[in-house]
């Protein structure tokens, strides 16, 4: 049975730690500077960091990808993650392609600009790390036959990957469940089209419990009952 370790600080960032048949999957790092809350949660665990296998990349942000350096400092980790998320990991910087999903993430975003972080700035990766970065358009990804299933769910980015594990769905940003999301709608949101399309992937996946980045795990039939609302979202642009 699959053990899940959340390492997140609180609700609005959750940090996953799941137990494998190839041994522990950590799914995405928080920001930068959350390298020592993550070695303390690990610790209260009684996990080894060197029984971190892999790190399972949702997509390049600064909020999933801050302490991948650290993580790979300690670790004998791989990463595995899109191959569009290369070139992002290396400049160290979200996109700002897409907008706001709502008027109160606009609000959030500007928030996050007057507090100094509105350049969405990480870490670039190591140099040292790159041949340890598995995309999963790889033959050494696919001769790993890993125990789990990888979605491709763009929209919020477009290098944005999901990781299904029996009837569970860690799904990034794909879907979000604290404010400013509503309706399960992630904040920002690079292309609504493959947003929705993701969406509908994930509906015919048919996971039971979907776990965000972001807020509570819930179940996947909200997002068939939010569907809808996607097709009235107009993006607002960052100015």
């Amino acid at each position: 049975m699959t053990q899940i370790f959340n390492l997140g600080c609180n609700a609005a960032f959750n940090n996953y730690l799941i137990s494998t048949e190839v041994g522990y999957v950590l799914i995405d790092t928080a920001y930068e500077g959350g390298f020592k809350y993550f070695t303390n949660k690990i610790n209260k665990f009684r996990i080894n960091p060197k029984e971190i296998r892999y790190v399972f990349l949702t997509h390049a942000h600064d909020d999933h990808a801050g302490f991948l350096n650290e993580v790979l400092d300690t670790t004998d980790a791989k990463v595995i993650l899109h191959p569009k998320a290369i070139e992002r990991l290396k400049k160290g910087q979200n996109s700002f392609e897409g907008g706001c999903s709502n008027l109160l993430a606009d609000l959030f975003c500007q928030y996050l600009a007057l507090c100094g972080k509105g350049e969405h700035r990480f870490p670039a990766i190591r140099e040292e790390f790159l041949s340890r970065l598995i995309t999963i358009d790889s033959e050494e990804f696919h001769a790993l036959n890993l125990p789990f299933k990888v979605l491709e769910t763009p929209g919020h980015t477009a290098d944005h990957i999901s990781l299904l594990i029996d009837d569970k769905l860690f799904c990034g940003d794909a879907a979000m469940n604290i404010l400013p999301s509503i309706k399960r709608v992630t904040i920002w949101i690079e292309n609504l089209q493959q947003f929705k399309q993701s969406w509908q992937m994930i509906l015919a996946a048919a996971p039971k419990t979907i776990y965000p980045a972001h807020g509570w795990p819930f179940p996947t039939s909200d997002l068939k009952k939010y569907l809808p609302a996607l097709d009235k979202i107009k993006l607002r642009p960052l100015k």
